[in-house]
């Protein structure tokens, strides 16, 4: 995991709608919105490096 320092910032606009959806699934599973948020793309990328090996 990266230290806070290597961390970026990024200003993202989200629906109200998406925002409690989030809200509900990171509570459901015990994290923050901006940590689902880091999860849920972490595991997209994961993802697509399984897919695409070459990226």
């Amino acid at each position: 995991m990266e230290n806070q320092s290597d961390t970026k910032q990024v200003p993202l606009r989200l629906s109200a709608k998406l925002y409690r959806e989030l809200a509900a699934w990171a509570e459901d599973e015990f994290r923050s919105v901006n940590g689902q948020i880091e999860y849920l793309l972490t595991e997209c990328v994961r993802q697509r490096k399984k897919r695409d090996p070459e990226d």
